[in-house]
């Protein structure tokens, strides 16, 4: 997301109901800008912004919205989409633990989508 270029409130909210409208459980990840080559003047993305986004992802349905480029920040790890229990903890592209059983949420049983090396279902 680059600051005054693709965050505003419609185009996010855009872009989560169009992704949300061909599944759900397709992941978006927000990732923060930083200023490199020609874009040296623009600032970088806020984390507000990205939390926002997150924000705005989940209002339209999203099941699951990641933060990019904030290693430790949260916005990384997978958060079960009916509790909000964390699921797969994450420091940037580390993953830390993953909760994940037999496809679900250990604390609640929502199914959590995806293929899950710990699955022995």
């Amino acid at each position: 997301m680059i600051p005054d270029l693709n965050d505003s409130d419609e185009e996010l909210r855009e872009i989560a109901e169009f992704i949300a409208s061909v599944d759900r459980a397709i992941p978006w990840h927000v990732s923060q800008f930083y200023p490199a080559w020609e874009m040296m003047d623009t600032p970088v993305t806020p984390v507000a912004t990205l939390r926002r986004a997150r924000e705005i992802g989940a209002k339209a349905g999203l099941r699951f919205v990641y933060e990019g480029n904030v290693p430790g920040s949260g916005g990384e790890s997978t958060y079960c989409p009916a509790c909000g229990e964390v699921l797969v903890k994450r420091y940037g592209l580390t993953m830390l633990s993953n909760r994940i059983e037999k496809a679900a949420c250990p604390d609640c049983g929502e199914r959590i989508e995806g293929i899950w090396s710990n699955d022995t279902s």
